[in-house]
């Protein structure tokens, strides 16, 4: 299933979303023009890699402990491909403009690097031997889409499902379809932890820490009034 858009219009300008999705695409652009060896020495000293944490936690490496916290955020906004920037960046606009609508831009800001930092850190609970450099916005935006769970549980998500070569477009409600997502993150997280073969390079507990902060976090910013009946039919009412 892809998300297509949401029929849940906020009222300002989603200026920090933009702004995210923009300073990604700069960072990318700046990936593809560095020759390969730069590349990959460029994504280990700003990617996250969960052993370095390890072996500075143990006293193995010398110097300051946020040396290798950094790169949890500075992972954050690097990509391994057109594919994985363009399909995180659709999610987050897609999501990202209600939740920020809903929570002001700044704060909105701050809840989006610590949604990144959460997942940051259960990926690290549970591959913290692992010499696997870990880049990608995933899991900040599992963030959003937590928040946007519980935020706006009936927004009609309209989704592309292809059934033999056929695109279908459904309109489902936004706690059907997140919750499916959210399912398959678990799904995939238990299969790591039998064996890496079945990872697939992805970080779902990255997705999972994430998704489950965004969602925690989510009520706090619950409005103490309506003002349209946008909101009133797709999200809370209040």
């Amino acid at each position: 299933m892809m998300p297509i858009r949401d029929a849940n219009p906020s009222r300002k300008k989603p200026v920090v979303t933009f702004l995210i999705i923009f300073v990604n695409l700069v960072i990318f652009i700046f990936e593809t023009s560095m020759p390969h060896y730069l590349l990959e020495d460029f994504l280990k000293v700003f990617g996250f890699i969960p052993l370095m944490l390890t072996k500075s936690l143990l006293g193995v490496f010398s110097g300051n402990i946020e040396i290798y916290i950094l790169p949890i955020f500075t992972s954050m906004f690097l990509h391994g491909s057109w594919t994985h920037l363009i399909s995180n960046m659709w999610a987050l606009w897609l999501f990202g403009d209600n939740v920020e609508d809903r929570m002001g831009h700044f704060k909105f800001l701050v809840f989006y690097l610590i949604s990144g930092f959460i997942a940051a850190l259960v990926h690290y609970l549970f591959n913290f031997n692992s010499p696997v450099v870990t880049i990608g916005a995933s899991g900040a935006i599992a963030g959003v889409m937590g928040a946007y769970f519980i935020m706006f549980p009936f927004a009609r998500i309209t989704t592309l499902i292809p059934l033999l070569w056929i695109p279908f477009f459904v309109d489902i409600p936004s706690f059907i379809y997140i919750g499916l997502w959210f399912i398959s993150q678990i799904s995939n997280g238990v299969l790591t932890l039998i064996g890496p073969l079945y990872g697939a390079g992805i970080a779902w507990w990255a997705h999972i820490g994430g998704f489950l902060y965004g969602a925690y976090v989510a009520p706090k910013y619950k409005r103490k009034r309506y003002y349209g009946y946008m909101d009133n039919y797709y999200g809370f009412f209040s």
